[in-house]
């Protein structure tokens, strides 16, 4: 599948993988405008995620969050960043394939605690979790939500990105993938 211009990429993957930073990248060198799902339920919402997740449970947000895919998938030529769960429920998967590409940000185990050890206390699913805790969550996570993302057209592993350079090198690879 070619990246034609009317078709959305969506950026699927578990939570630390990158997809917010390397979305707003790779909509810098493909022209598109960027969209974050996450902060557009919260711009929409005037809410964080975590307290909508308080508020309403993750069967709420799950349903808002949905509500925010069939939106943004009507919309052309933008990357977006997806919630880490958001290919997982309801036909979300079928309606990015049927509408966009979509790119699985693979990252393993330990690059993912490593990552999100520094920024739990945000993330309303890992947050207050001992790093004992964190790995058994995200080793338990990842196996449920594995078999949603391999349905992604493209997978991209996620490099040790340290520098503004490697990271624009990823972005790059990205576009030859799906060229």
């Amino acid at each position: 599948m070619e990246a034609n211009e009317k078709m959305n990429l969506y950026l699927i993957g578990y939570m630390g993988t990158g997809k917010t930073s390397v979305g707003k990248l790779l909509a810098k060198k493909l022209n598109r405008s960027f969209t974050d799902i996450d902060g557009f339920i919260e711009n929409r919402y005037r809410q964080t995620i975590a307290a909508i997740f308080e508020e309403k449970g993750e069967s709420g947000f799950r349903e808002i969050e949905r509500r925010a895919l069939l939106e943004i998938s009507g919309f052309e030529n933008i990357v977006v960043s997806t919630g880490g769960g958001l290919p997982c429920f309801f036909d979300n998967m079928d309606l990015m394939n049927r509408t966009g590409i979509t790119i699985y940000l693979r990252a393993s185990v330990n690059d993912l605690v490593y990552r999100l050890n520094f920024n739990k206390q945000k993330r309303p699913l890992i947050k207050g979790k001992s790093p004992e805790e964190l790995r058994d969550f995200v080793e338990e996570s990842l196996k449920k939500r594995e078999s949603f993302y391999n349905r992604a057209g493209f997978i991209a592993d996620v490099p040790y990105c340290s520098t503004e350079k490697e990271m624009d090198q990823w972005a790059e690879d990205i576009i030859a993938q799906i060229s």
